[in-house]
């Protein structure tokens, strides 16, 4: 993992077509804006995570339910 220190102004890129700049610094938080084509998908983690989990809840999802409904509405 690289770390480094960036100042409200100041850029990283990643490869040629991604540039991360930091434009405000608050209290904690940092505010980023994030340059890149439209076929990378940029996703906040968190939200990446639950996705992730709803993915594994819906496959795990229970087929005997589909099996009592088929054979209720017969």
């Amino acid at each position: 993992m690289l770390v480094i220190t960036r100042k409200k102004g100041e850029s990283l890129l990643i490869g040629d077509d991604i540039e991360i700049t930091v434009v405000k610094l608050d209290d904690g938080s940092v505010k980023l804006a994030i340059e890149a084509p439209r076929d990378i998908t940029i996703l906040r983690k968190e939200l990446y995570k639950e996705v992730e989990q709803e993915n594994v809840s819906a496959a795990a999802f229970n087929v005997d339910i589909l099996k009592n409904v088929k054979k209720n509405n017969k």
